[in-house]
């Protein structure tokens, strides 16, 4: 096969020690996809294994040698692979392992998935000898064969011509797309099983990614068909299945079997999962899911803003990398979701919260891509960035647009009425003239990790982000600035 994987040596080490390895801007040489540029990574399966070249690994663009130390390109992976026991089917489950096995790099920092991918290439790797991107591209084609013996043959193209980047991206997408749309007409009721995903488990160890047919894997990559091909061909691999177990709660998604796995998958840190619910015991979010949902507790609703957005803030002042890290690394934490998009699609979509009936605010590219989903009589109800700018402006909109949240969300699902609105706001009384209005003393106020963290960013110079506290407050003195 030419230049074979055995035959070379390459001038970094690979091992699984490197997972979660990450690379920060200190030590940056330079960053390929991300935020600020294009980038994908797409898996094709080829028929006919006279059209590979196995082994080969084209670039378009231009190399690390003539890249500017601590900038920013676009980055396209495209690998063709050929096997007797691989089909279209198999694509999506090959293209997520990308993501495991270039963690195995040293020096080479892969995150996210499809049209989100982020990575990061060390100083140190370059120094020790990483001249060219088709090194990585032959190295991760000899762990693609090595881990996954049913690939016979595979070959890549590197792309980081921004304008071949773009070109190609609408063809991924539509791919993509298409991939997705194959579990439509698929529910969580029509299963016998779920299936488990721990490849993210090296960056969130507690981690609990169960996909369905109504709840596609956080990062977007993975759904129910594709989890289940994986756990047919690789049996020993990141996939397996998950017994649905009896159903504890129809409307929140709880089942027996998902919190038996849910005890084993976070090392007992976890005992119980909602599938579709926001803010009672919900699913876990790793730190490669596409979009993070957020609890507005002024207006009682659900906001939602995605990885790459345009958006600099969301109404409670955090950009999607704050609320990231807040909520990312496996965490269960109320009022904080990660999800991937096409869990906007489904009809089980957070229901036991009331659904899109829920959302006050979408971050306004989020919205564009998804308008498909969301219910015809709430798409002008839901505002973004456009409309709003913080908490207050948000009441108004809600107000004027006669949002469900105003007056009380009824969940359609099943007819309960789950809040009560805040319509009926409660009017000041003023006492009579001359007569002192009493204070009465105040009970000491906790506040939980939710409300700190919301409440520490808005409207303020300064963001204060305090984590499992217990505050109480005995007296508050106000003094003028230069006042003793």
């Amino acid at each position: 096969m030419g230049e074979t994987e055995a035959e070379e040596v390459f001038p970094f080490d690979i091992n699984p020690m490197y997972e979660g390895e990450r690379i920060r801007k200190v030590n940056l040489y330079v960053e390929l996809g991300g935020q600020s540029k294009p980038g994908f990574e797409l898996v094709l399966f080829e028929p006919d294994p006279e059209k590979i070249k196995d082994g080969e690994v084209t670039l378009i663009g231009p190399d690390l040698e003539e890249m500017e130390e601590g900038g920013t390109y676009a980055y396209a992976m495209i690998y063709r692979v050929y096997g007797e026991q691989i089909d279209k089917d198999l694509e999506a489950v090959i293209e997520r392992r990308n993501h495991e096995y270039q963690g195995y790099i040293q020096g080479y920092m892969h995150l996210n998935q499809r049209a989100e991918i982020w990575v990061r290439i060390g100083k140190e790797a370059v120094k020790k000898g990483l001249k060219t991107l088709k090194q990585i591209g032959r190295a991760t084609i000899m762990l693609f064969k090595a881990e996954l013996p049913f690939i016979e043959k595979m070959e890549a193209i590197y792309i980081t011509d921004e304008e071949e980047v773009v070109r190609r991206l609408a063809e991924a997408n539509r791919i993509y797309e298409a991939r997705d749309a194959k579990t439509m007409g698929l529910h969580d009721e029509d299963v016998d099983e779920f299936y488990q995903c721990t490849l993210c488990q090296s960056f969130a160890p507690t981690n609990v990614c169960v996909v369905t047919p109504d709840r596609t894997a956080l990062c977007g990559a993975m759904n129910w068909f594709d989890s289940r091909a994986a756990a047919r061909i690789d049996p020993e691999g990141p996939n397996a299945p998950i017994p649905k177990g009896e159903c504890i709660d129809t409307i929140g998604g709880e089942y027996t079997g998902v919190n038996e796995a849910a005890i084993r998958l976070s090392g007992g840190e976890y005992d119980s999962i909602k599938l579709h619910s926001f803010l009672e015991r919900p699913h876990t979010s790793c730190g490669c899911f596409e979009v993070a949902g957020f609890y507005i507790p002024e207006v009682d609703g659900i906001g939602w803003v995605h990885r790459g957005t345009k958006v600099s803030e969301t109404p409670i002042g955090l950009t999607f990398s704050t609320i990231a890290g807040s909520v990312g690394g496996g965490k269960q934490v109320k009022g904080f979701l990660g999800i991937g998009i096409q869990y906007f699609y489904s009809p089980k979509f957070i229901q036991y919260d009331g659904g899109w009936h829920r959302v006050v605010w979408m971050a306004s590219d989020l919205k564009e891509r998804v308008k498909d989903a969301i219910p015809e009589e709430m798409r002008a109800k839901i505002a973004t960035e456009k409309d709003v700018r913080d908490i207050e402006s948000l009441r108004e909109f809600l107000k004027r647009v006669n949002h469900p949240v105003v007056n009380g969300v009824v969940r359609e699902v099943d007819g309960v009425r789950i809040t009560e609105g805040w319509a009926a706001e409660a009017v000041e009384e003023v006492p009579p003239a001359g007569v002192e209005e009493a204070v009465p003393e105040r009970e000491p106020v906790t506040l939980d990790p939710l409300a700190q963290v919301i409440a520490s960013g808005v409207n303020s110079p300064v963001k204060i982000i305090l984590k499992d506290a217990d505050i109480r407050i005995g007296k508050i003195i106000v003094k003028r600035r230069g006042e003793k």
